[in-house]
C-alpha cells in the first residue's frame, strides 16, 4: 500500500530532518507522496526543495511539493505530522521576555510562555482537526506541537480524530541512561511514567537487572544524563527518581530565571536570530549548499540546548564538532517513525507517546492525556500498566493537570478568566496578581492571536 503523509507546519525548521527520517524509513511506510503546508507558503516551499534534495540524495522516488491550503495539503493522507508554531519564534522570545519581566524564568512549553502558547494553539489546532476529520478521515494525525500534552488532549476532546502526540524527550533521556551504563540501549529498559515535559524514570534494568540504585549513587553518571549541568546529583538521588530535563524549570525555576538575566537573552530571541540567518542564506543557496547550511544550523542549535537556563551560555559560542544531526540516534523524526512504523506493521513496539489515559496511571481521569510507554501496531495504540505515581511527584502532576484541563476550557468558552484561573492551578504561575498581569501583557501584546478571547 502506498501512504500519502501531510506536514501541517511544514515550513518549519525541523521539516528536512523529518523527511530525512521518513525518507530512511521508505521501505516500511511506501510513501508516494509528501505535501507541505505552512502560513508561510515561502517558508513551505524552501523546506519541499531541502526535501527533495534529500529525496534525490537518498535515491528515493517520492513527490514532495508545498500547498496553499491546509484542505489540499491533507485530503486523503493516511498520516497528518501538526508540528504548528502560532505566531512564529518572534512569539515565543515575546512570551518568554513576559515572563522574565513578571519575575519568573522564561520558557516556550512550560511556565507563563506555555500557557500563551496553549491559548494561541488550542483554536488553530482543533480547526486544523476537523479539517482533517471531514477530509481524512481515516489518517493518524501525529501531534509535533507543544505544548504536546495539552494540544493532544484538546484534540482527543474535541475531534473523533485518531491521535497520538510525540516528544523525543523520553528517548533522549533512556538513550542517556544507556550511555552512562555503557550498555546498548535495547538491553536498558526504563521504566518511564509522567506527562509530557514532567516525567520520571523510576527504575532502569539491564538485561532484567535491577541498576537503579547504583546508577543513582553514582555521582559523575547522574551529571552526564543531560545535555548540561541541570541537576544536582543529590536532588536525584533523594528523589529516588530520574527526572526528564524540563522538570529542571520546576525544580530549578530560580535559577533558570537568574541565568537568564545574567545573559541577557532568552533561547527563543537567541534561535529568533538564528533563524533569521539561515533562511536568509537558504533562499540564496542552491539545493546542495542549502542542505550542508541547514546541517550547520542543526549542529549550532543543538549543541546550546538548554546551556543559557542552565549556566547563562549563548547559542553563539563557537561549538566543538558536533554529530550529525541527520545521524543522531534520537530525535523527533526518529520518534515520528518510529510510531508510524508501529501503525503499520502487524509486530508491536514500544515507545513513549501521549495518549488517552484509559486506566494506565491510576491517580489521572481516564481521559486524560499521559506520557507513558505505549505499544504500538497496526491495531492501534495501547498505554501500559503504570500503576500509581510516587506520593513526591503525584501532587505536582495532578496540579499541572488541572492546569491544563482549565486551560483548554479557557480556549473553547473564550474566557479569560478561566485562562487565569488556569494560571492559578498552574504551579509555576500560582498567584493571582501575576496571573492577572499575564493577561493584561497578552492582551496588548497579542491581539492578532489572543484577540478571540475578548478582553
Amino acid at each position: 500500500m502506498q501512504r500519502t503523509v501531510s506536514i501541517i507546519g511544514g515550513g518549519g525548521v525541523r521539516t528536512p530532518l523529518l523527511i530525512h527520517g521518513l525518507l530512511r524509513a521508505q521501505a516500511l511506510l511506501n510513501i508516494k507522496g509528501l505535501r507541505l503546508f505552512d502560513v508561510d507558503s515561502g517558508r513551505a516551499e524552501l523546506m519541499a526543495s531541502l526535501g527533495r534534495e534529500i529525496a534525490s540524495s537518498q535515491r528515493v522516488a517520492v513527490r514532495i511539493g508545498s500547498f496553499d491550503s491546509v484542505e489540499r495539503a491533507v485530503e486523503g493522507c493516511d498520516f497528518v505530522l501538526s508540528s504548528l508554531r502560532i505566531g512564529g519564534m518572534a512569539a515565543r522570545a515575546r512570551d518568554e521576555r513576559i515572563a522574565i519581566d513578571e519575575g519568573l524564568a522564561g520558557q516556550e512549553t512550560t511556565g507563563p510562555g506555555g500557557v500563551a502558547m496553549a491559548l494561541r494553539t488550542v483554536p488553530v489546532a482543533l480547526e486544523h482537526g476537523r479539517i482533517v476529520e471531514r477530509l481524512a478521515p481515516d489518517a493518524w494525525f501525529i501531534n509535533f506541537t507543544n505544548p504536546a500534552g495539552l494540544i493532544t488532549q484538546a484534540l482527543l476532546q474535541h475531534t473523533e480524530l485518531k491521535v497520538i502526540g510525540i516528544c523525543d524527550t523520553p528517548a533522549e533521556l533512556f538513550h542517556r541512561i544507556a550511555h552512562v551504563l555503557d550498555e546498548p540501549p535495547s538491553e536498558v529498559h526504563c521504566d518511564y511514567a509522567g506527562l509530557n515535559h514532567l516525567g520520571w524514570v523510576r527504575r532502569v534494568t539491564v538485561r532484567g537487572q535491577d541498576v537503579t540504585g547504583n546508577l543513582l549513587e553514582n555521582e559523575n553518571a547522574l551529571r552526564e544524563l543531560y545535555h548540561t549541568d541541570l541537576f544536582d546529583p543529590k536532588l536525584i538521588s533523594t528523589l529516588q527518581l530520574i527526572p526528564s530535563e524540563y522538570l529542571f524549570f520546576y525544580y530549578s525555576q530560580r535559577k533558570a530565571y537568574r541565568n537568564q538575566l545574567k545573559a541577557g537573552a532568552t533561547r527563543g530571541e537567541e534561535l529568533m536570530r538564528l533563524n533569521t540567518e539561515l533562511f536568509s542564506q537558504l533562499r540564496s543557496e542552491a539545493p546542495r549548499e542549502a542542505l550542508a547550511t541547514y546541517r550547520r544550523y542543526l549542529e549550532q542549535r543543538n549543541a546550546s540546548y538548554l546551556k543559557l537556563e542552565a549556566n547563562a551560555g549563548t547559542a553563539f559560542q563557537k561549538i566543538e564538532k558536533e554529530p550529525d544531526p541527520f545521524d543522531s540516534p534520537t530525535g523527533y523524526h526518529k520518534i515520528a517513525v518510529e510510531v508510524m512504523s508501529g501503525l503499520v506493521s502487524d509486530e508491536p513496539r514500544t515507545v513513549v507517546v501521549n495518549v488517552r489515559n484509559k486506566k494506565s496511571i491510576e491517580d489521572l481521569q481516564t481521559e486524560d492525556v499521559v506520557e507513558v510507554p505505549c505499544e504500538i501496531s497496526s491495531q492501534g495504540v495501547t498505554p501500559s500498566n503504570a500503576g500509581k505515581l510516587p506520593e513526591s511527584v503525584k501532587g505536582l502532576v495532578l496540579a499541572v493537570k488541572a492546569y491544563e484541563r482549565t486551560a483548554i476550557r479557557a480556549v473553547t468558552e473564550k474566557s479569560w478568566d478561566l485562562a487565569q484561573l488556569a494560571m492559578l492551578e498552574y504551579p509555576l504561575i500560582g498567584q493571582w496578581e501575576i496571573a492577572k498581569s499575564l493577561r493584561e501583557a497578552w492582551v496588548r501584546c497579542d491581539q492578532p492571536n489572543l484577540g478571540y478571547m475578548g478582553k
